[in-house]
């Protein structure tokens, strides 16, 4: 990241990307584990299998809910405040969601997940607020170099629900499984909580009697680039979370270990970030339409590699290949709405955005256990029907963005 120092006007930009790079990676580092154990834990909790992902679901629906409120909070109070915050529900979380096992209780479980959403809504801002002090040229590289950030927490997270399993002595599997991992996630909260202390956004001006008002949120939305972009970011986010969280199930359920399962959730969370070095390079070079679109074709090829077998050799590449799709398709999606509304219709736009965007994933998450446990007599069938479910949307998202780059420049 050496070369982004040259850029002189951008030396507020880098200091927070550097902040909020440490940020992805301490506090980010929750998400994995959560999506690693959160529906092999509600399937030892609930008595109904269909059920599993609910917890990740609860998560991803709390998310979505806060996603307006947190946006508005930002623009009035800044982004520090909103990522205090965040933390603040991620820890809560986290604690209740130790108490609920504790317990066995997965009313009170799923209870601590939806408050966790919290912290998610909050770290989906994390690549907005990278382009608040960005110049035009390093907006989509401040993007992307955050998004990086996932790559430590790729590492972090997995390996912290392996350390976690028996760290707390119980005569409950359930406790000396799972607790631990959330006991982790509290930690990881508050201790990761403290960069936000270094962050040096301004925090936006009141607006004055005669500023403009932008657009509504219906006219935002009905703007075909602002469309087009949150189509092709909550297809290329819900997709992956659809797949995702069964793959633990997945890989479980056909003959291999948490341990297997947590080493998939790796590879896949590597290929999520890893790229994102040289992401905003790719889309300065070539195009924001361009690179949206290779990913959608890479999250169309892991489900084909998912759907020609279930040896462990399938997961790992269709997981990498899903993370690298979402790369390409989220990351470009984010840097098109970037650049397609105005500073002071940043509160509206970009609550609006995550509303939608987390609203799709809420429901992939949803589909996800029921397709997985209860659309056929195997997991190897349930598996099949998560990856089949990909081709209609991925048909949406790639025709949106054709109609898009096929519209006359004029209009």
């Amino acid at each position: 990241m050496n070369e982004i120092t040259t850029h002189i006007d951008d030396s507020r930009a880098v200091r927070n990307v550097w902040i909020l790079v440490l940020a992805q990676a301490i506090l980010g580092a929750q998400m994995p584990m959560i999506f690693t154990i959160g529906g092999l834990a509600g399937q030892a909790l609930t008595t109904n299998l269909c059920f599993a992902t609910l917890p990740i679901s609860l998560i991803v629906l709390g998310s979505m809910l806060a996603a307006s409120p947190m946006s508005s909070f930002m623009q009035a109070y800044g982004r520090r405040a909103g990522f205090f915050l965040g933390a603040a529900c991620g820890a809560l979380g986290g604690a209740i969601g130790a108490y609920g096992l504790y317990i066995a209780s997965f009313p009170i479980f799923l209870l601590g997940s939806f408050i966790t959403g919290g912290y998610m809504s909050a770290q989906g801002f994390y690549r907005f607020a990278a382009a608040d002090t960005a110049s035009d040229d390093f907006r989509p590289k401040a993007i992307s170099y955050v998004m990086a950030g996932g790559l430590a927490a790729a590492v972090i997270g997995p390996q912290l629900v392996k350390l976690s399993n028996g760290m707390i002595a119980s005569p409950s599997a359930l406790v000396s499984s799972f607790a631990g991992a959330y006991l982790l996630v509290l930690a990881l909260n508050v201790i990761g909580s403290l960069l936000f202390i270094f962050i040096d956004i301004p925090r936006p001006k009141p607006p004055a009697h005669d500023d403009p008002k932008g657009r509504t949120r219906w006219e935002l939305i009905t703007t075909p680039r602002i469309a087009v972009a949150v189509i092709c970011a909550m297809v290329s986010y819900a997709l992956m979370n659809l797949v995702m969280t069964s793959t633990p199930l997945a890989v479980v359920g056909c003959g291999f270990e948490t341990s297997d399962a947590a080493d998939v959730v790796t590879a896949h969370v590597l290929a999520m970030f890893v790229p994102s070095f040289f992401t905003g390079h790719l889309i300065a070079r070539f195009g924001v339409e361009r690179i949206v679109a290779t990913g959608l074709v890479i999250l169309a090829g892991a489900g084909a590699v998912a759907l020609s077998g279930v040896e462990l050799e399938h997961f790992f590449v269709a997981l990498i290949l899903l993370g690298l799709g979402w790369n390409f398709g989220f990351i470009g999606a984010t840097s098109m709405l970037a650049g397609a509304h105005e500073p002071h219709e940043r509160g509206r736009m970009q609550g609006l955005n995550d509303v939608i965007v987390f609203g799709g994933v809420t429901v992939a998450s949803l589909a996800s256990g029921g397709l997985m446990n209860c659309s056929g007599g195997s997991a190897q069938a349930g598996w099949t029907s998560v990856n089949l479910a990909m081709a209609p949307f991925l048909m949406l998202a790639g025709g949106a963005l054709i109609w898009l780059v096929l519209r006359p420049k004029e209009a």
